[in-house]
């Protein structure tokens, strides 16, 4: 699926290969219960497919080396909010091979299955990870050939559900749907950080002090072979340079301003909950925002839709843990362990 903007490298390798819709986090709210009849090796169940510990180390491990392999190891020292990082991973781990096995039960609702084509794809994707395996990565993965070919069928599946359920999703987006704009703006804010973060609103008198500070600069701006931006240079106490945005993607008084602009036009004091703005219109129309903003919206448009589907169907499931594997499960400390590639050779294949 297509991956947000902004993300590091490492993220969208990891997302792009892991995550089927963006929407993991929704499992929780499948039913969990207390159940004491797992098979050996069996992580958890939900309704008839089952997710075993091989399963489990092979995501884990290859998700561990590929962060290691940008950040170093020093990453697993880092605190989230009173978790570690190994246990962030170890949680989207569990959340993601849920999801595919929770899209895998509502292929049969579907009667999506992969065709004779596609199951040798996936035979041949699991044959090249699995001999690009050392002895000491097969041995303590404890994942033969099957299982992996078992992940890579169950991840295609659920890509495949995924597609059959936003297949009547209209691609074609209007331009003056998805037009973006390019600006410069002067921002004067209205409030100040304390050392929390938390913002703390300026007095009337200090706001109403910044208000004439921003009717200065609006004069300015408007006299003839005034210099915008050496204006947004100097005043300005946010972004610095040109900014595009789309419709919906702004605090909607300061996109109503922007997008009623001529090019070179440029707004009288605009007033939002961030400050005064004086806003310069760039450019009316960014062709390439433009289009990568039209595939933004056909991607959100996806994602509601199968989120839709796919909430209803999570709320009617029955997911059991076993708590006490799982609190074991951890990270391979074996310097002979370096896989990494189990989702990039997923992507030859099916890319």
């Amino acid at each position: 699926m297509k991956i947000k903007k902004r993300l590091t490298a490492l993220a969208l390798l990891l997302l792009l290969s892991v995550t089927v819709c963006g929407c993991a986090d929704r499992l929780s709210d499948t039913k969990l219960v207390l159940y004491t009849g797992f098979k050996e090796d069996e992580v958890f169940r939900i309704e008839t497919i089952s997710c075993m510990l091989p399963e489990v180390m092979v995501y884990l491990t290859n998700m561990q080396n590929q962060y290691e392999s940008v950040f170093g190891e020093e990453i697993w020292d880092k605190d989230l909010n009173g978790v570690t990082f190994e246990e962030n991973v170890k949680e989207t781990v569990l959340a993601n091979l849920a999801q595919i096995k929770t899209i895998n039960l509502l292929a049969e609702k579907h009667n999506v299955s992969l065709d004779a084509g596609e199951l040798e794809t996936v035979k041949k994707a699991a044959t090249a990870y699995y001999e690009s395996l050392n002895e000491t990565e097969r041995e303590i993965l404890q994942a033969d050939e099957e299982i992996i070919e078992n992940l890579y069928a169950e991840f295609a599946l659920a890509n495949k559900v995924y597609e059959y359920i936003i297949k009547d999703i209209n691609p074609e987006i209007s331009d003056d749907e998805a037009r973006t704009i390019t600006v410069q703006y002067i921002q004067l804010k209205t409030y100040a950080m304390d050392g929390t973060g938390e913002k703390i609103e300026y007095s009337e008198i200090a706001k109403a002090d910044t208000l004439a500070s921003a009717r200065d600069i609006l004069n300015m701006a408007l006299e003839e072979d005034s210099d915008f931006e050496e204006l947004v240079l100097t005043y300005s106490e946010g972004e610095k340079g040109n900014y595009s945005f789309g419709k919906g993607e702004e605090d909607p008084v300061f996109e109503e301003a922007a997008f009623n602009l001529e090019t070179g036009q440029i707004s009288d004091i605009v007033q939002t909950q961030d400050g005064y703005f004086i806003i310069k219109c760039i450019n009316t129309f960014n062709r390439e925002e433009t289009d990568a903003n039209k595939i933004k919206i056909v991607e959100e448009r996806r994602e509601e839709v199968f989120g839709q589907e796919y909430d209803a169907f999570v709320a009617s499931l029955t997911r059991t843990l076993n708590e006490d594997l799982w609190k074991k499960v951890a990270f391979v400390k074996n310097e002979e362990v370096t896989t990494r590639d189990f989702f990039d050779i997923y992507n030859q294949y099916f890319g």
